[in-house]
Formats: C-alpha cells, structure tokens, sequence
C-alpha cells in the first residue's frame, strides 16, 4: 500500500466526483449494526464484504469467579454497548479465564460458555467485535493473581518468599517454576489450556461477532527473562512460539479460519523486541488468521499512577512510545500480519494521545484498559467525556472498500482527513463522525467518491469506483478542515500510515 499525500490526492482526483454534506447537526442515532465474520488479510483485518476495518474499543476483564455474570457490576450491558456504539467504539476485549474454562481437570464448564456467548451475541448484535482474551496477571490464586486454575500447576509461593504483588510478583522465585512448568507443559497444562480454548472456539463458532482468541495475556518467560534483557530472546521466543502453536493446534482442530492472537512476551512492555516469526530464531507463521497482539503502555506515568512515584516521571514517555512502536512497526513488518494494541492506558490525556495518533498513523486498532469499572451506563455516568474521552472518542475510517492511505484527525477541533484507493466491495466505506468534536454539526466532502449518507449522519458513508483514489474531509463549522496532525513516523524516522496487504 501507498501513502497518499494531500496534494497528491488532489491531482489524483482531477475531474472526478467532488460531494459534500451540508452542516447540520449530528445525528442521535447510533451507529447501525454491521458485524460479519472477520479474517486476516496481510496486515489488514477484514470483514467477508473484504473491507479493511479499523477497531477502537475498551478492555472488559472479570478477574474473580465466578466470571461474566449479568448484572455482577463488572460484565457489559446492552446499556453499556449501546454507550459504546454512541461513542463510535466497535470492539471489546472480553477477558476469558482458564480458571473458569476448566475449573477441574478436563472439565469444561458450559455455563461459563454461554454465558461469554451471550455477551458476545449482545455486543454483536450492535455491531461490537469481541477478542476473546484468555486472561492471565500473575498465574494464579496462590500467587494473589488469576487465570490459571490451581490443579493445573504444581508450584506453590514459599513461606520465605516476599510477595510484592502484581507486578513485580513475577520475580518469585516460585513463579518462575510455575512459568517454566506451563512452557514445558507439565502435567499437560498446555494441553489442558488448548482444550479449554477448543471448547470455547467450538461454543463460539459462527457467531458473527466474534473478532478472534488471544491465547494468552502477558505471558512471561518464567527462569529465562533476564536473557530477553536488554535485546529480546530469541531462545526462549523459539520456546514460546511452539506453545503458541501448540494451542493454535487445538483451535484450528475444532475452527480452521477463527483469528488467533498470539502476543509477545510480556518483557515487551519494557521495551524488549520480540522474535516471534524471525526466521533463522524462530520458525516463520505459516497459519494466514494469525494476527498479532501488543501492549503500549508507558512505564514511567503507569509508576507515577500506582506506585506512588513523581508525576514529572511522565516526561520518559515519548521515549518509551518511540521504542514500543519502533518494535510495533518491525514486528508487523517483518510477520506481514496485522498488530494492535489490545492494551494501552492512562489516566493523563496527553499519554493516551501518544498511542491514539501512533496508532492513526499505522491504521492499528486498539482496546483502552480503563481504570476500575469504567463502563455502567445504568449508573447515567459517562466516562468517554473530557478530556481523555476526546482521546478515546475519534473521527476514524470503521470500515474500508478499498486500501487505507493516510488518516489524520486533530483531537482538539475535529478536523479530519482520509485517504484511501478503492476497490470492489458490496458495502461502502463507513466513518464514524465523532459526537463529541462537532457541537454544531459537521461538513464531510469527498473527492474521488460520493457520500451516500444523509447529512448529520453518525456515520458517513462513501461509495467510489474501483481504483479511484479517494480524500474524505470532515470538520465542524467553524473550522476550514485544514488544522491537521502531521505523520509522527516510526521510530526509526521512516514515514508510516498503511495498513499494509
């Protein structure tokens, strides 16, 4: 794929079709309902229309049994998704845990797939895509963690280890068994794993909802992390690979096409590079619906939030964010798969902007890690306000007929920008115009293409000839659509802003 500049675009277009909306104010209505079965595509993910799609969306992670129970205060509501689509957020990352997959060997528990399925089918029914995240912090219980049952690994704390909970908790000596014990899958832990995630793929199956399955979160290497410092490891990567393998095996037995998220090792969120399919180190990743999934977080300000630390230690994040998306933009390069960021979060708006345009400028999704109980639409609270919710909520290309080129949005004002070359499709490309940036309504134009919705629409939608290179233009009234962000690049200076095919 190609970045088309501004200019470029223009001349592109020469002749062509230029369509406007006049300024009217947004619509009330939600976004409408649009969710197919999903697939991998290159560096794209794409729905059976071959749209290319772009997610942005929350965490939503029952840690403690018994797990996704309406009404608990914790798992989403039809209120709660129905604020979500209001928003313009079109995916969620629903924790699943192992603990409650198989609460006894070899034992899976149905009530808990229905009850995932449910959810699953309540937020698909909006047009919400859920990742469903086989969640882990801290492997277990015995630990003071979650996500590993208690039958399934031996190790135990010892009476003369400190526990300095989560997350430095991973430096227990005990801990460390506990990893090296599921990555040379005793006792069949890992077998035990990929049969709990068969059952819940099987449960799953054909509902259209349904984004994919991350096989785990944060996995950390157990006795083998100080070899990932300070350049990544490509020894225990090669390890860990084969058991991401191993339980894609077990999924594809039961659903040969369903996406599956592998992550990096969790020493990634300290900046070390993966090796997951780098061949000579590790096998390359043959299977086409492997997508892949990685954190963004800024250590610095998360130290400052929960440890008690400096505020001024935020000043270290753009370095952070630098080297996260350097390794971002070589990971998906090198693998030709799509990434996102299935977590990044923090309660400083000018942190959550750093991911959100780093993400805008790569095309890549993402899921916000809200602090405690974010979403409870029962409650009349929203949370998407202010200004961490003109982060979150953003004027963004949902769904594409045609190969992204460059996205720009401006946070502050509205204004914003896309490029993109069409191709076939049965369904247009779709925008979600943001219902927090334009109090007075909104102007979209087209060149290139035309806009077949009505005006104030919450979604515009755009219809072009196959092959023709079209520029959407949106802002609000009193501004000229023309005060836009420039390209941040990857790390190593390079400009960026393809989704990539």
């Amino acid at each position: 794929m190609r970045n088309l500049s501004y200019a470029a675009a223009i001349a592109a277009t020469v002749g062509a079709l230029v369509a406007a909306t006049p300024a009217t104010a947004l619509a009330d209505e939600p976004a409408p309902p649009s969710t197919t079965r999903t697939h991998v595509e290159g560096r794209s993910i794409v729905d059976e229309d071959g749209r290319v799609l772009l997610l942005h969306g929350i965490n939503n992670v029952d840690k403690k049994a018994p797990y996704v129970v309406a009404g608990d205060g914790t798992t989403l509501t039809a209120q709660d998704a129905d604020l979500l689509v209001r928003h313009g957020l079109n995916t969620v990352r629903l924790g699943v845990s192992f603990d409650g997959l198989m609460p006894g060997r070899g034992v899976i528990d149905t009530d808990y797939l229905d009850r995932l399925a449910d959810v699953v089918d309540t937020l698909g029914s909006r047009g919400i895509r859920v990742l469903l995240d086989n969640h882990q912090d801290g492997i277990g219980k015995p630990w003071g963690g979650n996500g590993f049952p208690d039958w399934a690994i031996a190790a135990r704390p010892q009476s003369w280890e400190p526990n300095p909970g989560f997350p430095l908790n991973y430096l227990m000596p005990s801990m460390n068994v506990a990893w090296d014990a599921v990555w040379n899958n005793e006792n069949g832990v890992l077998d035990h794993l990929g049969t709990a995630l068969a059952a819940l793929a099987e449960r799953v199956d054909g509902l259209p909802g349904v984004l994919g399955i991350e096989l785990m979160n944060e996995p950390w290497p157990g006795s083998p992390f100080l070899t990932c410092f300070p350049n990544g490891c490509p020894d225990f990567d090669r390890k860990y690979q084969g058991a991401m393998q191993r339980l894609t095996d077990h999924i594809r037995a039961v659903d040969p096409d369903v996406p599956v998220f592998w992550e990096p090792n969790v020493t990634w969120n300290e900046t070390m590079p993966s090796n997951l399919g780098n061949p000579p180190h590790t096998p390359a990743i043959t299977d086409p619906n492997i997508a892949l999934s990685v954190h963004d977080y800024c250590i610095p300000s998360q130290m400052s939030i929960y440890a008690g630390l400096p505020a001024g230690l935020k000043a270290a994040c753009p370095v952070q964010h630098d080297k996260t998306w350097f390794n971002i933009d070589t990971l998906g390069s090198r693998t030709n798969r799509p990434v996102m960021v299935t977590e990044f979060g923090d309660i400083d708006a000018d942190t959550l902007a750093a991911t959100a345009s780093r993400a805008d400028d790569r095309f890549v999704g993402w899921h916000y890690w809200p602090p405690g109980n974010f979403v409870d639409a029962a409650s009349g609270r929203d949370p998407f306000r202010g200004e961490i919710g003109k982060q979150l909520v953003r004027t963004y290309p949902q769904a594409t007929a045609g190969s992204p080129g460059t996205l720009r949005f401006n946070s502050d004002n509205g204004d914003f920008r896309y490029t993109y070359t069409a191709r076939p499709s049965t369904k247009p490309t779709e925008i979600y115009v943001s219902d927090l940036h334009y109090p007075d309504g909104y102007v979209a134009t087209a060149e290139g293409g035309r806009i077949t919705s009505p005006a104030g629409a919450r979604v515009v939608t755009v219809q072009a000839d196959p092959g023709s290179s079209v520029t959407v233009s949106i802002h609000g009234t009193g501004s000229d659509g023309t005060n836009l962000p420039g390209d941040t690049g990857s790390a190593d200076g390079s400009s960026t802003g393809s989704a990539g095919s």
